[in-house]
């Protein structure tokens, strides 16, 4: 990880990043406690992971990083994302929006209120979705 990443992360827990990976976690328990929920709480636990450190990490569609569709990137995701937003997402976008609202107030917030709109994106549609690392060096790929 670069320096500048892992600095921004830590700057990160103290802008609400803590907060939200919690919120994130607690998301992903419920899922598991309910049972039927289970599916839910893979994708919790994977962006509570992203919650809490996000710099130097970025969000792509399973399908290109597996190379294949499965349950979660075809019909079944698009239901399980509409169950999903309809009982935890929208509560997780609006945390991760009302972070972002109090970082854009101030000029060193910015880059951590960019990452909460983020957060706040995936959070309303997280299922056949993953988290990979970026990669260092554009140019030499």
């Amino acid at each position: 990880m670069a320096p500048v990443n892992f600095f921004m992360n830590v700057l990160w827990l103290l802008f609400g990043g803590i907060w939200m990976g919690l919120g994130w976690c607690l998301a992903g328990l419920i899922m598991v406690v309910t049972v039927i929920g289970i599916p839910w709480a893979r994708s919790c636990f994977v962006i509570a992971g992203l919650a809490f450190w996000p710099f130097g990490k970025m969000i792509v569609d399973r399908q290109y990083v597996q190379g294949y569709h499965d349950a979660g990137t075809g019909p079944l995701g698009l239901l399980g994302n509409v169950l999903w937003f309809v009982f935890a997402g929208w509560w997780l976008a609006v945390g991760h929006l009302s972070a972002a609202l109090v970082n854009f107030l101030s000029i060193i917030g910015i880059p951590f209120g960019i990452q909460h709109l983020k957060l706040a994106l995936i959070s309303l549609a997280p299922v056949g979705k993953t988290v990979v690392n970026k990669p260092e060096c554009v140019v030499c790929q």
